[in-house]
């Protein structure tokens, strides 16, 4: 039987060329809810930094994870820290970039397709095909004009956006503890209604 832990991965990619781009903005989420609970990333076997904590006193168990590897290959350590931790793939949140979204929306939801998002696509792949986790979409919006979307993601964003970035990514965050705290359908009440 799996615990109750819950493991939040943030999407992105490694190093300081990809840091502040648009498809990183799950790391930076994630960095977030790492500063929160005053803790600092440890190293594991599977290719993942994590911070294993309770969010709150005596809350739930959490384990927090960004892959020290390309998005492409997200897949691979979050299936080991699933097998390490024993978690349920129900209890899996996902924080990603969605370009189906305005900038600065936020939408919660289990399962459905990978719309495209190859770090989705890596999951579900090493999840044998269950797509039944948690996703936290945060939105950047589409290229614009004929730029592919694949140029835009490892873009950074526009100076309007910077500016409200670090709004959005604490959002983002509140979102994640929200699901953790009231469950998905609470969560959603909450956030779609900003």
């Amino acid at each position: 039987m799996a615990s109750d832990t819950w493991l939040i991965a943030g999407l992105g990619n490694p190093g300081s060329r990809y840091r502040h781009t648009r498809h990183n903005i799950g790391h930076m989420v994630l960095d977030e809810l790492v500063d929160r609970m005053d803790a600092k990333y440890t190293r594991t076997k599977v290719g993942a930094q994590v911070v294993a904590a309770r969010l709150g006193l005596g809350g739930p168990k959490v384990v927090l994870a960004v892959s020290e590897g390309y998005m492409n290959t997200s897949g691979k350590p979050i299936r080991g820290l699933i097998d390490y931790f024993d978690v349920d793939p129900a209890r899996l949140v996902v924080v990603h970039d969605e370009v189906d979204l305005d900038f600065g929306r936020i939408k919660l939801k289990r399962g459905g397709s990978e719309g495209g998002h190859n770090g989705l696509k890596s999951i579900t792949q090493h999840l044998r095909g269950d797509r039944d986790y948690i996703r936290v979409r945060v939105g950047v919006s589409r290229p614009p004009g004929r730029m592919e979307t694949a140029d835009y993601v490892l873009q950074k964003f526009s100076p309007d956006q910077a500016d409200e970035l670090p709004q959005l990514v604490q959002r983002a965050a509140d979102a994640v503890e929200l699901i953790i705290t009231e469950g998905l359908t609470g969560a959603q009440n909450t956030v779609h209604q900003a």
